[in-house]
């Protein structure tokens, strides 16, 4: 039976695709659980549409992705943090710091998308990965000073 994948499943293939599958496996497994749907020419044709329709979506947050990373590539980002000894700092700094610096510049970034592997725990300049989109990212780069 042809059956078409409504989410990814390891064995059988990705969301999208029109595998061949057993009856019974099809019957009283993936199709209860709308993990799949019969490759019926409507159901085909309806896939294709959201496709086309996800493409679009895709192509167009793409745009506006790149618009942002442009304005992104040529920012420096100053935090101001307190420091104790040895310019060894009180807290540290989280992506959700870098947020809130870039909302005060006028660009507004999903904190999850920002690419910071530990906290920043000390002075200096480092840079950012910003996952703007799939195909789209962009560095910034985070300057940590002594607050006065």
């Amino acid at each position: 039976m042809k059956v078409i994948l409504r989410e990814e499943i390891p064995a059988l293939g990705k969301l999208g695709d029109i595998v061949e599958v057993r009856k019974g496996y099809a019957r009283n497994f993936l199709i209860p659980k709308k993990k799949a749907l019969e490759a019926t020419e409507r159901n085909i044709k309806a896939l294709e549409m959201e496709k086309s329709l996800a493409r679009l979506k895709l192509e167009r947050g793409k745009a506006k992705a790149q618009k942002v990373a442009e304005q992104l590539r040529d920012m420096t980002c100053i935090i101001e943090q307190k420091v104790g000894e040895d310019d060894k700092l009180y807290g540290s700094v989280t992506s959700m710091d870098v947020v809130e610096k870039l909302e005060s510049q006028g660009i507004t970034v999903d904190r999850r998308k920002i690419h910071l592997p530990e906290p920043i725990k000390q002075l200096g300049d480092f840079t950012v990965t910003i996952k703007l989109h799939p195909e789209v990212t962009a560095d910034v780069t985070v300057k940590v000073v002594k607050a006065e």
